[in-house]
């Protein structure tokens, strides 16, 4: 597919996991796009086809367009502006050290340079999870920092990827989302966006403050609901239920639905932690006080759910984990990424470092980037080296290569065999009949097992 020639030409301004992706794909949905990034580092990878994280398929997607011409990279945002007709605004939005508000400083800097350089009309498309408020406020920027003559419209098309689903979430999206679009804006974007609507992607047309607040309050319920059943399976373990079945039961409620429902370590990553806290701050500036309870509560039981693992790695050790060796497969937050931002599998593979124990993480694709995070704790490169002669192997993010893994071959290597299965992804009959003891979130203790001691709160 080729649109070029008469077709609005694009910019995508940011390069992490959410630019790379969405220039990738408007470039392969027919597109002239250059990526704009201040990083020369990572502009010259691009360029020359690396991407520097690890997203299936980008590479490749990349590449592709990289070779048809349609896709290029510049740390200049200026060529970008002079290029582009319509400009993804895709910097990043992290938490303040100082609160849970979100830094919106790059956002600012972004739209501001942006602005200050277009030599032609433009529309500006902020793409980033923001406060809502935050679109109104740059559409005053813009209008201040925009040259004389030029229209510069700003609106506001969240994203809905998932890391690890990327490339598919943004070519195949499940809805898109436009807010404050006039009509001019809004014959754009249906332009751009003419084949994932065509594939029947319903596009939803609203305000500005609306479309800022979609995202985060999809994220907010999604993390709602991994807490609730984490709530949930400490009333199953202490029953003697079982979550995992119980999660199926309700999960075949159309009202319910089963992803998601999944009891274990809980949620991390650069988006649900920082979200929730984000919209609980904005929360409680507009007095909506109910938002702010809620979310503290999910972010109370989620942080809850590494003490708890850490508790039962102690428990696994016989009280202490100090001088024992603990295998800690997975770094990621999640399956299929190489993120490491607020990942619970590190949180408490650093407290169990902490209380004297000898770590060794293995993750299939973040390892390295555990490495530069986490430099005190140990790595290895393979399941069997970081297994070999440990007391306790904890599962912390359920990678194939771990739920697949044979506990019989496993157990010949190991001191003790000893599993924590926080996240509920081994066949816990198999690895029992392997001569494992196996302990999980949710899971009722097995007969003879001591109860978990109270720790003190993870460092």
């Amino acid at each position: 597919m080729d649109r070029t020639e008469g077709a609005p030409r694009v910019s995508v301004i940011g390069t992490g996991y959410l630019g790379a992706t969405h220039a990738a794909a408007m470039a392969e949905l027919g597109f002239e796009v250059v990526g704009a990034d201040p990083d020369e580092r990572k502009v010259a990878a691009f360029q020359a086809g690396r991407i520097p994280f690890h997203e299936p398929g980008l590479e490749e997607l990349a590449a592709r367009q990289l070779d048809s011409g349609r896709l290029r990279f510049t740390s200049s945002t200026a060529e970008a502006a002079g290029l582009a007709d319509v400009h993804f605004i895709c910097v990043g939005t992290p938490q303040r050290l100082t609160s849970h508000a979100a830094n919106l400083d790059y956002v600012e800097a972004a739209v501001s340079e942006l602005a200050r350089n277009l030599t032609h009309d433009a529309l500006i498309v902020g793409k980033s999870t923001v406060p809502v408020g935050t679109a109104a406020r740059l559409r005053e920027l813009v209008a201040a920092l925009a040259p004389e003559g030029i229209r510069a419209e700003l609106i506001w098309n969240p994203e809905f990827l998932r890391e690890g689903r990327a490339v598919a979430d943004t070519l195949h999206p499940d809805r898109i989302v436009l807010g404050g679009a006039s009509s001019w804006a809004s014959a754009l974007m249906h332009e751009l966006y003419a084949a994932p609507i065509a594939e029947g992607a319903p596009v939803v047309e609203c305000d500005l403050e609306t479309a800022e607040l979609v995202k985060v309050s999809a994220n907010a319920f999604l993390a709602t609901k991994i807490s609730f059943i984490n709530a949930i399976a400490e009333v199953c373990q202490a029953a003697g239920a079982d979550v995992g079945v119980l999660a199926d039961a309700i999960g075949h409620d159309a009202r319910i639905g089963r992803q998601f429902l999944n009891a274990g370590l809980g949620f991390g990553g650069g988006c649900l932690p920082k979200d929730i806290r984000a919209l609980m701050h904005r929360a409680g500036e507009l007095g909506a006080t109910q938002a702010v309870g809620l979310m503290q509560q999910v972010d109370e039981i989620n942080m809850g759910q590494r003490q708890k693992v850490v508790e039962l790695a102690h428990e696994a050790c016989g009280g202490s984990v100090l001088n024992r060796r603990v295998a800690v497969l997975g770094a990621a937050f999640k399956p299929d990424t190489d993120d490491v931002r607020d990942s619970p599998a590190l949180n408490v593979a650093a407290a169990l470092h902490l209380r004297g124990a000898q770590v060794t993480v293995m993750d299939p694709a973040a390892g390295e980037t555990g490495r530069r995070t986490f430099p005190t704790l140990g790595f290895a490169d393979d399941l069997a080296t970081a297994v070999e002669h440990a007391d306790v192997v904890l599962v912390l993010t359920e990678w194939p290569e771990f739920a697949g893994a044979d506990p019989v071959a496993l157990g010949a290597l190991v001191r003790a065999r000893h599993v924590v299965d926080a996240r509920g992804c081994l066949d816990s009959a198999a690895w029992r009949a392997a001569g494992w003891t196996v302990r999980g979130l949710g899971l009722a203790p097995a007969p003879g097992l001591r109860e978990v001691r109270v720790l003190a709160p993870l460092a």
